[in-house]
C-alpha cells in the first residue's frame, strides 16, 4: 500500500471522534435531565407527604377542639338541630383559603349529606349533618395565639347512627358523630371521623375512628373521650400513634 493510499485510509476515520463525542455528550445530557427530574420527583413527594401530616393535624385539632365544645353542651339535641354552635366559627360559609382557594360550606354539607345518604345502611336513622364548627386553623386558639398552619378546617355532628329511634334530630344513647375535614393549602383533603359518648364514669368507652383520605379508608382503633356535659374540663389528650383521646 502506498504512502498516499495509507494517508486516505487514516483520513477516513477522522470524523469517528465527533460522532463519538457528541454520543457521549448526549447519554450524559440525558443522564443529567433524569437526575433533575428524579430530585424534583422527590421533592414533590416529601412536599406532598408533609402537606397531607400537616393536614391531618389540622383535622385532629379540629376535632380536639370541637370536642370540648361538644362536652359543655347539656343537650345534645340541640346539637342535632343546629341550635347550637361551636365557639369557634367563621365570619362567612363561603370562605377563600390562604392560598386563594374559594369554598362553600353550605354546598359541602349538601354534599356530604348526599354521599351519606348514597351510602347509608341504617334508614331513618342515617345521620342528619349538621355544620358545628368552621374557620382558619390559625384562628382556633383566638386572638394572641398563633397557629403555624395554614389549613381551613370545618366539622360537622349528627346524631349516632347505631341509635333506632329513627329520629337523627334526637340524641338518646348519649352518642354522637363528630366529622372533621381539613382543606390543606395546596389542596390536600384529610377527614377524621368520631364517636364521642357521655358516660357517668370516666372510663374509656369503645368506638372507631376513620381516617379517609382522598382515595382510601383506614380503619384504627380508637378510644372515645368522655365527660360529664356542663363539667369543666381539666385536660384533654390525643395520640395519632394510638387513636385515642381522653377528656378528663
Amino acid at each position: 500500500m502506498s504512502n498516499t493510499q495509507l494517508g486516505q485510509s487514516f483520513g477516513d476515520d477522522r470524523g469517528s471522534a465527533i460522532i463519538i463525542a457528541l454520543v457521549a455528550t448526549v447519554l450524559l445530557a440525558s443522564l443529567g435531565i433524569g437526575l433533575v427530574m428524579l430530585s424534583n420527583t422527590e421533592g414533590s413527594i416529601a412536599s406532598n407527604y408533609r402537606a397531607g401530616n400537616e393536614t391531618l393535624y389540622a383535622a385532629d385539632a379540629a376535632v380536639e377542639r370541637v370536642v370540648n365544645d361538644v362536652l359543655l353542651v347539656p343537650r345534645w339535641d340541640d346539637l342535632l338541630t343546629g341550635a347550637v354552635q361551636s365557639a369557634f366559627v367563621d365570619t362567612t360559609v363561603t370562605p377563600t383559603t390562604s392560598t386563594g382557594q374559594p369554598l362553600n360550606l353550605t354546598s359541602m354539607t349538601t354534599e356530604l349529606q348526599a354521599q351519606s345518604d348514597a351510602t347509608s345502611p341504617w334508614a331513618l336513622n342515617n345521620p342528619v349533618w349538621r355544620l358545628y364548627a368552621y374557620g382558619p386553623m390559625s384562628n382556633m386558639l383566638g386572638t394572641g395565639t398563633t397557629v403555624q398552619n395554614d389549613s381551613y378546617v370545618a366539622v360537622w355532628v349528627a346524631d349516632d347512627p347505631n341509635e333506632t329511634d329513627n329520629n337523627p334530630s334526637a340524641d338518646t344513647n348519649g352518642a354522637i358523630t363528630v366529622l372533621a375535614q381539613a382543606i390543606g393549602p395546596s389542596g390536600t383533603i384529610r377527614s377524621i371521623e368520631v364517636t364521642v359518648a357521655k358516660t357517668d364514669t370516666t372510663e374509656i368507652e369503645r368506638g372507631l375512628i376513620a381516617q379517609r383520605g382522598q382515595e382510601e379508608l383506614n380503619q384504627r382503633a380508637r378510644k372515645a373521650a368522655v365527660q360529664l356535659p356542663g363539667k369543666a374540663l381539666t385536660a384533654s389528650d390525643m395520640n395519632l400513634a394510638t387513636g385515642g383521646m381522653v377528656v378528663r
